[in-house]
């Protein structure tokens, strides 16, 4: 892994949900391949983190498996482990004791105040007899994932500011206590636009079903796109469209950019329906993603490569992780 100091060192991590829809390699995954240019970057698929979301055994079976599909969609896309560190959460266990650490001297008041997880609990109708302190500590160990590699930037969206926030007040707090250890992670503001699904109602999202995966064939991909919501005003041919107000449309900046004016003047004057702007997104999409559905078909017929990566990225991680850890025991006075 080549690493560039002058730019600093970059952590960012997702959740393993399976394999890569629409919405998330426009909003975060371009913007992954992008930094490798300018930083150090670590990718890591959270494990621990998602099992704030699986309650089962038949929903943590699927951790494993989920994270094979969704990096072989960060490998397709681009994410390079020649210029960055991609690994699994779990592997590198020294995050847990730091979380455990920090956990000992973050207070419960700044846990509880964060608006994500307020909105977490309404979400769930949960109560303080039903949430489970992994919720609760959520933000404590998205501290520990940053801080143990010694991260100092974060992408983040302006929605996340108060998790980052958080970690800043963390390591504001163990600094002042134990001596300088951690940098204050900072935030690189990105944008991460919202992908309304094939429903038109709700961002897209594998659990609604309104979403187009990365790795669909052509004829999938087409199937789905034919039967997205468009302008619900819009009901025959002669009707003028409302590009504002159609999320079909929205896509065509993504993967139709240079067509977009002509598709909104034809949109607006009724020169085309639905169906054959339907037609043009599909095409689109295909055209922008066959690139990188054909090196995700190499990539998975090269039996053990993803595990080779993952392994690899995981002992370069230890071997940051070990050092920061060793720091922290002896600040602490446990070394």
């Amino acid at each position: 892994m080549t690493t560039n100091a002058k730019k600093g060192r970059i952590f960012s991590g997702m959740r393993p949900s399976g394999r890569l829809h629409l919405g998330n390699h426009i909003g975060a995954l371009q913007n992954w391949v992008n930094l490798q240019q300018e930083y150090e970057c670590i990718y890591c698929a959270v494990d621990i983190h998602a099992l704030t979301d699986s309650a089962s055994k038949d929903a943590t079976s699927q951790i494993k498996p989920n994270i094979y599909e969704m990096v072989l969609d960060w490998l397709a896309a681009g994410v390079d482990p020649e210029k960055s560190i991609i690994f699994v959460q779990s592997h590198v266990r020294e995050v847990v004791i730091l979380h455990g650490i920090l956990s000992m001297f973050t207070p419960m008041g700044w846990l509880m105040r964060v608006p994500t997880f307020k909105e977490k609990l309404r979400q769930l109708d949960a109560t303080e007899h039903t949430v489970s302190y992994g919720l609760v500590g959520y933000p404590v160990l998205m501290t520990a994932d940053i801080i143990l590699y010694k991260a100092d930037t974060v992408p983040v969206g302006e929605d996340q500011l108060p998790h980052l926030e958080l970690a800043r007040e963390i390591v504001r707090r163990f600094n002042h206590l134990f001596g300088p250890t951690f940098p204050e992670p900072k935030a690189k503001l990105t944008t991460y636009p919202l992908v309304v699904g094939l429903d038109g109602q709700s961002k897209m999202s594998k659990s609604l079903d309104n979403h187009i995966e990365l790795a669909a064939s052509p004829d999938d991909t087409t199937k789905k796109v034919m039967k997205a919501v468009t302008d619900p005003n819009r009901k025959f041919l002669s009707d003028p469209g409302r590009p504002e107000v159609c999320n079909v449309f929205a896509l065509h900046k993504y993967f139709n950019p240079d067509k977009v004016d002509q598709i909104h003047q034809q949109c607006t004057s009724a020169s085309i329906g639905c169906v054959q702007d339907k037609q043009l997104l599909a095409k689109g999409i295909n055209d922008k993603l066959n690139d990188l559905r054909e090196r995700r078909q190499e990539l998975a017929s090269k039996k053990g490569l993803v595990e080779e990566i993952l392994m690899d990225g995981a002992a370069k991680a230890q071997t940051i992780a070990r050092e920061t850890l060793g720091q922290v025991m002896e600040r602490i006075g446990l070394a």
